[in-house]
């Protein structure tokens, strides 16, 4: 019938892109005890994140329209970086404790973490003026988020360490749909021992 090939890219103007970011992507053995952690709030009205979807964001969503030619430079980037330890310490709301918006498990920001990020940022020239604060989303409170977190107070520490290997190429769910799909990861370069010499990138921050 006429107008049927409507719904060709031609059809809806110039391409938008997908919407991707950048991140770490939490171990299932971790991100399963988490998930079980928030559960505290299923009678809350809340939206929880799927395990296998928990992660910590480096690079912001931005659309991105030549997605090959920008997983080559992550991969360019990342391979100059080597894996560290990412620390899990505390389990609270946020942004804000008068305003919570999230519950999220805080992480320690270990040099590696930092420098890491700020190249990739600088890489797809993208930016963020917020502070850094390296968290993995556990749930969104919708609603008086204030209401929830005084009925469930939960501020509480955790001991969890994951050893980082490689940076994912995430993206974000289309409209209609649910989930964080991987296009691509990128290794970070396996330590040296200690005795080989000074890494030139990242910084050394071991003792």
């Amino acid at each position: 019938m006429p107008g049927n090939d409507r719904d060709d890219a031609s059809a809806s103007g110039p391409p938008q892109g997908m919407r991707v970011f950048l991140g770490v992507k939490v171990a299932p053995n971790i991100s399963d005890q988490l998930a079980c952690l928030a559960k505290e709030l299923r009678e809350e009205r809340v939206k929880f994140v799927a395990p296998g979807d928990i992660h910590l964001t480096l690079v912001p969503p931005w659309n991105e329209t030549s997605i090959d030619e920008a997983i080559a430079k992550m991969r360019s980037i990342v391979s100059k970086f080597g894996e560290f330890a990412l620390g899990l310490k505390h389990l609270n709301y946020g942004p804000e404790a008068k305003r919570p918006r999230l519950l999220w498990a805080e992480c320690a920001a270990p040099d590696e973490l930092n420098a890491l990020r700020d190249a990739l940022l600088h890489l797809f020239d993208q930016s963020d003026d917020r502070p850094f604060r390296p968290h993995v989303t556990l749930a969104r409170l919708r609603g008086n988020g204030a209401a929830i977190a005084r009925r469930h107070p939960i501020d509480r520490a955790l001991s969890f360490t994951q050893q980082v290997k490689s940076v994912e190429f995430f993206r974000s769910p289309p409209a209609g749909a649910t989930g964080y799909q991987i296009l691509a990861s990128a290794p970070l370069a396996e330590r040296a021992p200690p005795a080989s010499g000074v890494e030139a990138s990242p910084p050394d921050v071991e003792q």
